[in-house]
């Protein structure tokens, strides 16, 4: 009965001993295919038939391997980890854009690192030195400025450094980005405004530091220039919050002249604008329009549902992570802008300007 037990002992060594030792190139001569194959069943099943997929797989049950993910990341200088940095991730909008980050990662392999920067610099550079660190493979940002930190690497790798924008776009940064034509979704929008017989229209921007910001105002002064109206178009500037919406709106509605109409560049500023309406005891939209901006999923549920551009916030978050992808795996030789569609959503929040017609 020792010797029995012995034998048994030596045996599971011997089978432990040749698990530990199995390559990738076992399970390929196993499987009757090659290692780039066996690596693909492992990343990237999809591309793979089920037969070979399920044959693969039997002669890695078989032998026991398991892939050293350490050693591998050793050898491909790789973490599998992308990092996100945003301005305000309590902002639904950005949230929208993670969700799309976070599937497109986990579809190719990696892992996402989120990163609060508040709009501040100092956050931004301290995320922007964790790539620097080789901490994570490549750094996607959502706010409108390059992290200080990796201006050098920009100038010296050009589209080969691993940084991507969402959102925004500005050939000065000369990164690759994932964005909307803003100036023409703010054209449609005061477009829609103007055919309705809204001269005066009153428009509360975003931070005029951010390029996102800067063509959205852009596009409505070109809209406003094509029908002779530039001079009753009045503005004030927010920061995307629903609380600068709501003192923004307060004022324009001040004015001896007041607009009938108010384009937001964010919904959550046409949600404050809402409420300054209530709290002056006008109608929205008897008394004025409201339009907003990127169709965060609150906006349909605001009192009344808020007309706005339908922003593909999660398809933007998805193709930072492709164009990400593209440059780590050397596919990528220029910059490249991708320009997503917007769409008009119609809701309750905009009518026709009815006193415009009657004095007309």
């Amino acid at each position: 009965m020792l010797a029995s037990g012995m034998d048994r002992d030596k045996r599971w060594e011997s089978i432990s001993k040749r698990r530990r030792m199995t390559t990738i190139r076992d399970v390929a001569a196993s499987a009757g295919v090659s290692s780039a194959t066996v690596s693909r069943v492992l990343k990237r099943p999809e591309l793979v038939t089920s037969k070979t997929r399920e044959n693969v797989l039997s002669a890695i049950e078989r032998l026991g391997y398991a892939p050293n993910a350490v050693a591998a990341s050793l050898r491909t200088s790789r973490t599998g980890k992308i990092i996100v940095s945003v301005p305000d991730i309590s902002n639904p909008f950005f949230s929208a854009v993670i969700k799309g980050v976070e599937e497109a990662a986990q579809e190719s392999g990696f892992s996402v690192l989120l990163g609060d920067t508040h709009g501040l610099r100092e956050r931004e550079n301290q995320y922007a030195e964790m790539l620097q660190r080789r901490e994570a493979d490549g750094l996607i940002f959502l706010g409108h400025r390059l992290p200080d930190v990796l201006a050098h690497r920009i100038a010296r790798d050009g589209p080969l450094a691993p940084v991507v924008n969402g959102c925004e776009f500005s050939p000065s940064l000369g990164v690759s980005s994932a964005h909307i034509d803003n100036a023409a979704a703010a054209r449609a929008a005061m477009d829609t405004l103007y055919d309705l017989d809204h001269e005066r229209i009153g428009v509360i921007t975003g931070s005029l530091e951010s390029p996102l910001s800067r063509d959205r105002l852009a596009g409505v002064r070109l809209a406003a220039e094509r029908r002779g109206l530039i001079g009753k178009l009045t503005t004030a500037v927010g920061d995307f919050s629903i609380a600068s919406g709501e003192a923004r709106a307060a004022e324009l509605l001040s004015r001896s002249e007041r607009p009938t109409a108010i384009f937001c560049f964010s919904d959550e500023m046409a949600i404050g604008a809402l409420a300054a309406l209530r709290r002056l005891g006008l109608d929205c939209p008897r008394d004025i329009s409201v339009f907003g901006f990127d169709d965060i999923p609150m906006a349909r549920y605001a009192f009344p549902p808020l007309t706005t551009i339908r922003q593909p916030m999660a398809e933007i978050g998805r193709r930072t992570v492709k164009l990400m992808i593209d440059i780590l795996e050397g596919r990528q030789h220029q910059v490249a802008s991708v320009t997503l569609r917007h769409r008009l959503i119609v809701r309750h929040s905009v009518a026709r300007n009815d006193k415009a017609r009657m004095c007309g």
